[in-house]
């Protein structure tokens, strides 16, 4: 439809309220263009003038609609097809957005602008080549166009074509060296290529162009962070939040401040991002684990659940809340978790890792181990999967593969532990003839006592053996075989050419279940301290049974090796005399032993020669999975050992003997975290005559 021809001075009125227009008097030029409306209702120039003012002003809708009005009186207008396609992108309609830029093209091959706009809406639309390739028709029509090489920069990052898209922004730079954008997301591609110095450089040149740029200083908070230079990257997250507050800055933020150990700041910064975005997954999630590690089980486990409903496919969160389930014991739910985690992402290298330990927990042995197979080919260097890839074969007895595997310690749960030394590493791989080896400790007194045994078999290979291990085990490992040097740990140490930690020497000596050096006693009690014990029991009228029944309390199994002491009340009414070994009591402990005929000896235990000549004394031990059960075995005394439904991977499974103690008898739970069957089965056996001490 053609516009009605205006006369002379009509057309004069038009040019009257485009000079308002183009001297920004925005309210009078609209004003004036809606009169002239009146008076020329089929001339399009005013519906597009008014439809212009009215986007400029923020009134998208009414914008766009009054520059369809025009279009509908002239569709042939390239800049008024391309002004409504950029209002409705506004309003969210990106495929009528899209239509029109293509009906702009179609007039007008060449109009760069409706070519970057159109690379923009596919962008949005997820039609990443087809947004590269109008970029690209853009940039080679104009190669002088520092933003059509820009626009094309952002194309290739978003196709994960980093060098490419760093050529792109050089030359929008090189173009305009003073465009902030480009800068930008030059830095960002930087900072994808792990490039994090030239990705600093990069926010800081596009901050000293644009110094309020808030997304800049928050991106470059994360590459401080990433370079753990946390204090600088902290005032950048807060030179962003001061810039414009945002959900996403707080946190990173609250990210920044946990990594500090500024716990309840970080608590503090994500309640803040979850205030501007009630729906941020994310945070959310890292909320939990915090809460969980600041021991607020019930909190964490809210906060998990909101992340889920926030994000139904999280497996983040599916992940965490089942790490949560498992350590509140409640292994069947935490494998519901870990299932879903790894359903919803099948790459999920350390989903698949705690599903394997929650299946070992329950003794689907084959079904863990595939599950940390599936970790270790998704991610081999996953050390937390090689370790506890290799307790499990250690349970399993499959100690050729188990004890190489059990190096991965170091990586996974003793990276604090790594001693640095000038001499080299012994493993078994050099002759030791002539050679001093010290070997030192590195986790329990109960690894220790288990481990000493292979000092004879380093001196029987010719070394000199020196052994450095904590202070309450030193008068007790004056009695092994050979007398190796005792060096007290953290004291300085005599020369030496080699060195073993103390959980390596079954790897360095080719330790195999079938072939253990088991030859018990190798630890003696000190007579004399047998005989202080002695007058202290008084004479014998029963047999002697010593009792353990926890271990410490921070090791992270203690809920599966330790149980009250109330549970052993059933066994004290037994004809027999008892006694504790223990050295460290729990609350309640001490006051329940005032009604219990168990005698008490914590105060005279001041090292372990102390309580290896209590146990000496006795005719039986009865011990949980902890240091006094290992010294029991290498005393070679009688020591029945209380182990958990998945024991720790010393103890193998199923049997009732241990090929590291000849002397010891296992008893296992039946049920997971049951012990009553257990306890049962030692007081039938303690009762009958062949169990008697």
């Amino acid at each position: 439809m053609s516009p009605d021809p205006l006369t002379p001075e009509q057309e004069n009125q038009i040019q009257q309220a485009v000079a308002l227009y183009q001297s920004r008097r925005l309210a009078e030029a609209g004003a004036r263009f809606a009169e002239l409306r009146e008076l020329f209702p089929r001339e399009p120039r005013l519906l597009t003038y008014l439809g212009t003012i009215a986007l400029q002003l923020g009134r998208t809708e009414e914008g766009v609609g009054f520059l369809g009005a025009s279009l509908t009186l002239n569709p042939r207008q390239p800049q008024v097809l391309l002004n409504r396609a950029v209002g409705l992108s506004f309003l969210g309609r990106l495929a009528e957005a899209l239509e029109n830029c293509e009906q702009a093209l179609a007039l007008n091959p060449d109009y760069l602008e409706a070519l970057n706009t159109r690379g923009n809406l596919l962008q949005r639309l997820g039609k990443k080549e087809e947004a590269l390739a109008s970029y690209s028709r853009a940039a080679a029509l104009k190669p002088d166009s520092a933003e059509a090489h820009h626009q094309r920069g952002t194309a290739l990052q978003d196709l994960g074509r980093l060098p490419e898209a760093l050529e792109s922004y050089d030359r929008a730079l090189a173009l305009q060296p003073g465009y902030a954008e480009a800068h930008y997301n030059r830095a960002t591609a930087l900072q994808a290529l792990h490039r994090p110095a030239e990705a600093l450089a990069g926010y800081d040149q596009a901050l000293a162009l644009k110094p309020g740029y808030a997304w800049a200083h928050h991106n470059r908070a994360t590459v401080l962070q990433e370079m753990d230079q946390l204090e600088e990257a902290l005032a950048a997250y807060d030179r962003a939040l001061a810039l414009q507050p945002q959900a996403n800055s707080h946190y990173s933020r609250a990210n920044t401040l946990r990594r500090l150990h500024r716990i309840e700041e970080a608590l503090v910064a994500y309640d803040q991002a979850l205030a501007l975005n009630p729906r941020y997954a994310e945070a959310y999630n890292n909320r939990g684990t915090l809460l969980q590690e600041m021991k607020e089980p019930e909190k964490a486990m809210a906060s998990f659940n909101q992340a889920l409903v926030c994000k139904p496919l999280n497996p983040e969160a599916r992940n965490n809340r089942g790490n949560l389930f498992k350590e509140l014991h409640h292994p069947s739910e935490a494998l519901l978790d870990y299932d879903q985690a790894v359903e919803w992402n099948p790459g999920y290298a350390e989903a698949h890792n705690n599903r394997g330990t929650v299946l070992q927990d329950l003794k689907r042995t084959g079904e863990a181990l595939a599950a940390y197979d599936r970790a270790l080919t998704l991610s081999p260097g996953h050390a937390a999967a090689q370790w506890n890839k290799s307790q499990l074969l250690l349970l399993l007895g499959d100690y050729a593969q188990g004890w190489p595997l059990y190096e991965w310690r170091w990586k996974a749960v003793l990276k604090d532990r790594v001693r640095s030394f000038s001499q080299p590493l012994w493993l078994g791989q050099e002759p030791l003839e002539g050679k001093t080896l010290l070997i030192h400790s590195e986790q329990g007194y109960g690894d220790d006592i288990q481990m000493a045994r292979y000092a004879a078999l380093a001196q029987k290979a010719g070394a000199r053996v020196v052994l450095e291990v904590p202070r309450r085990l030193l008068s007790l490992f004056g009695t092994l075989p050979g007398s190796p040097a005792l060096v007290e740990k953290g004291a300085p140490l005599p020369p030496f050419d080699l060195h073993c930690p103390m959980m390596s020497l079954p790897l360095a000596f080719q330790a195999r279940v079938e072939s253990l050096p088991a030859a018990v006693p190798y630890l003696s009690a000190d007579p004399a301290k047998r005989e202080v014990w002695r007058e202290r029991l008084g004479p014998k009228s029963r047999p002697r049974v010593g009792l353990v029944w926890s271990g410490r309390a921070e090791n992270k199994n203690d809920f599966h090796r330790s149980l009250p002491l109330e549970k052993l009340r059933p066994l004290l009414d037994l004809p027999l005399e008892f006694h504790s070994l223990q050295k460290e009591y729990r609350d309640g402990d001490e006051a329940l032993l005032a009604g219990l005929s168990l005698r008490d000896h914590q105060a005279q235990q001041a090292d372990f020669s102390d309580t290896a000549a209590l146990m000496a004394e006795m005719d039986l031990i009865l011990s949980v999975d902890t240091a006094a059960a290992h010294l029991a075995g290498a005393l070679g005394l009688k020591v029945w050992i209380l182990l958990s439904f998945v024991p720790d991977y010393r103890w193998m499974l199923e049997r009732a003997d241990s090929p590291w103690y000849p002397t010891a008898t296992l008893f296992r739970q039946t049920e997971w975290g049951e012990w009553g069957t257990v306890l049962e089965e030692v007081k039938a056996k303690m009762d009958g005559k062949e169990g008697r001490p």
